[in-house]
């Protein structure tokens, strides 16, 4: 088991930046990835998570969705346990719930982007971006 517990969300006016954190703790070999994903509203789902990015353990590989690149940028502190991600110019649409998520993904493709790849999954951090 893997868990996973977010933080470092809020509030900021579009343009602003935010770093989320997610700290790991439990059976780290379980799992080739952190990932992070968002929703608009509602509880996560499958259908309707958007992936933001990953990040492979084994490389430290970096993908990101077209809408985040070049904005976004994902990391892992291997002391510290914990994979953060870097938001720099915000925009409103970027609000949502984002969540920190693990399991075994294939390198291949757009694996990575469905949230029905992924085992475990934190509880999620509130991100709000005004105009």
């Amino acid at each position: 088991q893997v868990q996973l517990v977010e933080s470092g969300g809020g509030s900021v006016q579009a343009g602003g930046s935010l770093r989320l954190s997610c700290e790991i703790s439990g059976d780290t070999s379980d799992g080739n990835c952190y990932a992070w994903f968002r929703q608009a509203s509602g509880k996560v789902s499958g259908k309707a998570a958007e992936g933001v990015a990953i990040i492979y353990k084994n490389g430290g590989t970096t993908l990101y969705a077209d809408s985040v690149k070049g904005r976004f940028t994902i990391s892992q502190d291997g002391a510290k346990n914990t994979v953060d991600l870097q938001m720099n110019a915000l925009k409103p649409e970027d609000s949502g719930t984002y969540y920190c998520t693990s399991g075994w993904v294939n390198r291949n493709g757009r694996a990575w982007s469905s949230a029905y790849e992924y085992t475990y999954w934190g509880k999620g951090t509130q991100v709000t971006v005004s105009s």
